[in-house]
């Protein structure tokens, strides 16, 4: 069965511009942005994949979307460690981290769109897309597009400690390591 977004999901429409970082995103499970060329807000559900005319038979369509499991700042050296001598090596990169690959039912091709640069759309517009300018968000729903996107930029920002290591440690053994005594007297 394939899975498509759930109606309320923020997804940001992605151009990859080669099968070989398709490739990296189905194997190894993450997707690269230039930070210099980012869209303003990354915390989205899903991205959807817009395909180049680098992928001959497969050229401009949508026809993969992945879940959005976080993101963190890298260089691309760090990304691309056979790249070093590449000159964009040491510029900063957001690096997604994703779920699988999913195929969507039916692609979505470009019709007269060719050249695509990260847009924002919902899982409701992506579900009933049959071209790309099907997934543009009608000017009416824009407001509530940007406020979740902008709710989301804020909680993105703020930093959260999920199931904290929670364990004892003998007092002898601090006492060892770091010469902590417990004191034993009365606190006055």
């Amino acid at each position: 069965m394939v899975s498509t977004p759930p109606e309320t999901s923020l997804v940001l429409v992605a151009v990859i511009t080669s099968p070989n970082d398709l490739e990296i995103a189905r194997v190894l499970g993450w997707y690269r942005i230039p930070i210099r060329s980012a869209p303003k807000v990354i915390a989205v559900d899903y991205l959807a994949f817009y395909q180049t005319s680098a992928f001959k038979n497969d050229r401009w369509q949508i026809k993969y979307v992945a879940q959005v499991k976080g993101h963190e700042l890298t260089t691309r050296a760090e990304l691309l460690k056979d790249q070093l001598e590449h000159p964009h090596a040491d510029q900063e990169y957001y690096k997604i981290q994703l779920g699988p690959l999913t195929p969507l039912p039916k692609p979505i091709p470009a019709g007269k769109w060719r050249r695509i640069t990260f847009f924002y759309t919902t899982g409701a517009y992506l579900n009933k897309a049959k071209t790309v300018n099907d997934l543009v968000v009608a000017s009416n729903e824009r407001k509530t597009l940007w406020n979740a996107l902008h709710e989301r930029a804020s909680d993105s920002q703020k930093y959260y400690v999920e199931n904290p290591l929670e364990f004892k440690i003998d007092p002898a053994v601090l006492e060892e390591i770091f010469s902590i005594r417990e004191n034993t007297e009365e606190y006055k």
